[in-house]
């Protein structure tokens, strides 16, 4: 059996704790919006909402270990998010993310691959801290994530930029298939 240098560490120094899990402290009357949203929530432990995010912040940051990620970290995202809102066969939306997923060969027939690839995808890279941070409010915190999908109608792959909200204890959320940053 082959051992990296940090599977050898790990085992020597005990497992890394490399994430945080941000935690709300009901210690006053007053609570901010966006720490109540951020408790619970997992971040790896470069890559996380400013601390204290406030003045009086009585929020703290705990560790946690890339196997506790691991084994509890999820992605969802619902169907709804690629038909009929991606492709909008009624034009309802009015937004045209369909124009450009159609030109890359896909139809509204794609949508269940589509949404299975891209909670495979965001969560492997999520587990990696391979995002960026978006807006945080008082709905919670956004994440950045790139996927990448084949072309249907050519050789290659297309990469872009989808949206998704952090919740606690290590799930995201699909906002946005198709995210403008």
């Amino acid at each position: 059996m082959d051992f990296s240098l940090s599977d050898f560490l790990s085992v020597l120094y005990g497992e890394p704790y490399d994430w945080v899990k941000w935690v709300h402290r009901n210690l006053s009357d007053n609570h901010c919006p966006e720490c109540l949203m951020l408790d619970g929530c997992f971040f790896k432990g470069d890559n996380h909402p400013p601390h204290p995010h406030h003045p009086f912040c009585h929020c703290i940051l705990e560790n946690i270990s890339q196997s506790e990620i691991k084994s509890q970290a999820t992605a969802f995202a619902a169907y709804q998010k690629f038909d009929p809102y991606l492709f909008d066969p009624e034009d309802f939306y009015k937004h045209g993310k369909n124009k450009a997923f159609e030109s890359w060969g896909y139809s509204i027939n794609d949508s269940n691959w589509l949404k299975n690839e891209f909670e495979k995808q965001a969560l492997q890279k999520y587990i990696l801290g391979d995002y960026k941070l978006g807006k945080l409010d008082e709905h919670g915190q956004r994440l950045s994530i790139e996927i990448k999908i084949p072309r249907k109608d050519k050789e290659g792959s297309i990469s872009f930029t989808t949206g998704w909200m952090v919740c606690p204890n290590g799930k995201i959320k699909l906002n946005t298939p198709l995210g403008g940053k």
